[in-house]
């Protein structure tokens, strides 16, 4: 009998530790909400944030979306072909990029790039007791470390989505012309008509949500790191596995949110 339970109970201590843990994240998140609302605000610490996750993901964050535009467009004109539906290239690539693949890409890349730097780097400064001379200097660290960064996130990736998405189109309708045999006028003309606001709407939209994911579990991960070098390795690799299926599960509840039936 005690065998069987065994798995029972492992399951149940699992499963109690992931509620416990989405209880921390979501006062951690709410917490730092509240401190946007206070002063003091550290704007060169918000400055600097901005660059490091606006600015310098840009590389990254075009050259991403032009080969997934690309690729799209290929697929679907191979795909259409065996349906006489080669015309609808511009449209679903238009659509595919705006409303998924673009927000969710830009948030898979900025996961992978600045949440494991923000938990890294926050994760030694604690390993190195930085963030105890903070307190000691009569410095908020979630108001110094968390919420410049967390804000910054909330409103510069959906601008990097907006060029994200731009480029993907782009890539597509460079594939469809060169490759493809589309007609440059047609394609653009296409693409626009079809586009919605909503569209635009929600791919902002998710954008804002997953930059607050990815820079919330950044910070998180990074304040709640164990000593050591192990410690620092542990909170970067947890801080990008959350911040990545986070990311996935929110554009799937938006996703229901902005296009249910």
């Amino acid at each position: 009998m005690r065998a069987l339970l065994a798995p029972l109970g492992a399951l149940g201590r699992v499963t109690l530790a992931a509620l416990a843990l989405i209880g921390r994240v979501a006062l951690f998140a709410l917490d730092a909400i509240s401190h946007m609302a206070r002063p003091p605000f550290y704007a060169r610490e918000f400055l600097s944030a901005l660059f490091q996750i606006g600015w310098l993901s840009l590389p990254v964050v075009g050259l991403t979306a032009i080969f997934t535009g690309g690729a799209l467009a290929l697929q679907i004109y191979a795909g259409g072909a065996r349906f006489n539906a080669e015309a609808v290239v511009p449209q679903i690539v238009a659509i595919g990029v705006v409303r998924e693949l673009g927000p969710v890409l830009v948030g898979l890349m900025i996961a992978a790039r600045v949440t494991s730097s923000i938990a890294a780097e926050i994760a030694t400064m604690k390993v190195t007791e930085q963030i105890d001379a903070l307190v000691t200097l009569s410095t908020h660290p979630m108001k110094y470390l968390t919420v410049p960064r967390v804000l910054a996130g909330l409103l510069v990736v959906p601008l990097l989505v907006a060029v994200g998405d731009v480029i993907g189109v782009f890539g597509g309708y460079v594939v469809a012309v060169n490759n493809l045999g589309f007609n440059p006028a047609a394609y653009l003309k296409n693409t626009v008509d079809f586009l919605e606001p909503l569209d635009i709407i929600s791919s902002l939209v998710k954008g804002a949500v997953f930059g607050g994911i990815a820079t919330t579990m950044g910070c998180f991960y990074g304040m709640n790191s164990g000593r050591g070098a192990q410690g620092v390795g542990g909170a970067t690799k947890g801080s990008v596995q959350a911040a990545a299926i986070l990311i996935l599960a929110a554009n799937f509840l938006l996703t229901g949110l902005f296009f249910s039936v």
